[in-house]
């Protein structure tokens, strides 16, 4: 393995894995640890106590928080007359919760339907009535903590707790959280991942969008043991700045059962890992923002940006057509010296919205960021011509049942890629990127909604089979996509747009059927560009570095390394991207994606 790697493309990259926004705020707003938090929080309590006999704080906390260690490590601290925990003291049992929302989310592994609850229809009335009593009948500093913990009475102090969807997903993996308010216990994280996504953290996104504004101070709470917090104002001024400059988030990197060595090289990964599948670096609802308020680092979920300017971030037309869902996703997928993803198919528009309850489906393309050029990489992609609908998926069928294994070579058009190729997935095209490819993911985010049909036999790291969706892929797979179509129409479609020198731009796709554009420039100077009425979201697809200015000095510069992505906001507008340090005066290249309006 160490001689293929010596033989890829690319050296190591100066690659920021914990890329940082600095925010100038006036005054101390940020404190860590929880003696200094617990000190801020009495202060407060006993400024407030002088005048009025009972002080309520609220702690709200996001699904998946540490309980014990907030009673033992903050609660404690503070010392209260009288502390509620609302998980259990004013919602409807277990029980009762998953009666209602059990059907939605089916007897699948996988997929569900988006549950439309609030935390107020979850709430026991009665219950809820006999907290705001003990309540008013206290005196002195009464605490609330758990879901919705303002739902009882206003607070005098409202903390909010917040946690990012990749912190939750780890400690669901390691069992230290379980499902909020089931009354299942799953074992198969799949289910677990299953209810969250479709219920409890939809639940909790709509309770904390319609709070931002009462938020006095949020507490990360992402690291066990070391708690940052900072107040409501230098929150909302935060996400306020953020929205209207570049910047980076925080990527997320998982193992898989395919998983390549590329990104531990080229990216200065954990060697002492067996593999890197994923990459998620630009997929706000798994991955986290940092932000530096004076030399104080704190760790907030990205979804919170789009969930408090929804209009800056995407662009007006963008949000009245998405709302507060980020639509472009980048990802990374690694086999190099890995094996072939799984043979699968995205849902249409219409089949999402009738089974799942989306309004937009996964609109895919695989950029080709390096391969492993002699040994023949290859993408599958589309039917080959002459294919018979039934015999291919009673073949898929058949080996799936353990009789033989699925000829995919005989059934999928398999297209040989090299660097910088780029293949365009509309839905219900069968596609899998097979071995030895780094496949930057340029899509749309619902990532959940892949229907495996042919995973070669493997098990998961689990150990446990791997899902496979053949009857929903039967629903949804186009067998027009054949190999006339898949060569006419998604392969390599490059248009120039613009050419001169220094500089040319072209359109790489995606297809027409999908509502993401994604556009290349090739430069050795500085480009100008313009949001358009979008959001950008770009990578560096070539060179070592480069910077990002404003032509009118109204943002910060942002330096971005090779395979790193960031985000223009749309209300940022006018940007100019040059080559920066070791580029300067070679060629560097970009790929950019916005949605089509």
């Amino acid at each position: 393995m160490e001689d293929s790697m010596q033989s890829s493309v690319k050296k190591m990259s100066s690659y920021d894995r914990y890329p940082k926004t600095r925010i100038d705020f006036e005054g101390e707003a940020a404190w860590k640890g929880y003696g200094r938090i617990g000190e801020i929080l009495r202060d407060r309590s006993r400024s407030l106590l002088e005048t009025r006999e009972r002080v309520v704080a609220a702690i709200d906390c996001y699904p998946g928080m540490n309980y014990g260690e907030l009673e033992q490590e903050l609660i404690k601290r503070l010392d209260p007359s009288l502390s509620i925990f609302t998980d259990e003291e004013i919602f409807l049992s277990k029980e009762a919760v998953t009666s209602r929302v059990i059907g939605r989310l089916t007897d699948d592994r996988v997929f569900g339907q988006m549950c439309l609850e609030t935390y107020g229809d979850l709430v026991d009335e009665e219950k809820l009535k006999s907290a705001a009593r003990l309540v008013s009948s206290a005196k002195g500093l009464v605490i609330v903590y758990g879901a919705a913990a303002n739902l009882i009475v206003k607070p005098d102090i409202h903390i909010y707790a917040d946690l990012a969807r990749w912190e939750i997903q780890g400690r669901l993996r390691r069992n230290e959280t379980g499902s909020w308010k089931s009354s299942v216990s799953f074992d198969d994280i799949l289910q677990r991942y299953k209810w969250g996504y479709f219920f409890e953290w939809r639940v909790a996104d709509r309770h904390k969008r319609r709070h931002f504004s009462d938020f006095d101070f949020v507490l990360d709470t992402n690291r066990k043991g070391s708690p940052v917090m900072i107040t409501g104002d230098a929150f909302r001024y935060s996400l306020s700045h953020l929205s209207k400059r570049p910047f980076r988030l925080v990527p997320f990197f998982d193992p898989g059962v395919w998983g390549g060595q590329w990104m531990k090289k080229v990216l200065g990964l954990d060697e002492g890992e067996p593999n890197y599948a994923w990459c998620f670096d630009c997929v706000p609802e798994e991955n986290s923002m940092l932000l530096d308020l004076g030399g104080t680092v704190i760790e907030l979920p990205a979804m919170d940006l789009v969930l408090y300017e929804p209009i800056k971030l995407l662009g007006e037309r963008v949000a009245a057509r998405f709302g507060h869902e980020f639509p472009i996703r980048f990802d990374f997928l690694d086999t190099m010296d890995g094996q072939n993803l799984s043979l699968q198919v995205h849902p249409t528009v219409e089949y999402i919205q009738d089974k799942f309850g989306m309004h937009y489906t996964q609109e895919e393309s695989y950029y080709i960021l390096d391969a492993y050029e002699d040994r023949d990489p290859l993408v599958y992609l589309g039917v080959k011509t002459g294919t018979d609908k039934d015999e291919f998926f009673s073949e898929l069928e058949k080996a799936q049942a353990g009789g033989h294994d699925f000829m995919a070579d005989k059934y999928a058009n398999t297209i040989r890629v090299k660097k910088h190729d780029h293949l365009l997935i509309p839905p219900g095209t069968v596609h899998c990127s097979g071995r030895d490819t780094m496949v930057l993911e340029i899509s749309s985010t619902p990532f959940i909604f892949t229907f495996k049909l042919w995973d070669w036999g493997r098990l998961g790291t689990d150990g446990k089979p791997r899902p496979i969706n053949i009857g929903h892929g039967r629903e949804v797979v186009k067998m027009e996509r054949d190999t006339e179509w898949v060569e006419r129409n998604l392969v390599n479609r490059v248009t120039s747009l613009h050419e001169e020198e220094g500089w040319r731009s072209e359109r790489t796709g995606l297809h027409e059927l999908q509502f993401i554009e994604t556009v290349r420039d090739w430069f050795s100077k500085p480009v100008r560009h313009d949001t358009e009425g979008s959001v950008n979201v770009l990578n560096l697809v070539e060179g070592e570095e480069a910077i990002v200015e404003s032509p009118d000095g109204s943002f910060e510069p942002l330096v971005v390394h090779y395979a790193e992505t960031f985000v223009i906001p749309e209300s940022a507008g006018k940007y100019v991207i040059r080559p920066y340090g070791a580029s300067e005066g070679r060629e560097i290249a970009t790929i950019k994606a916005r949605v089509r309006l």
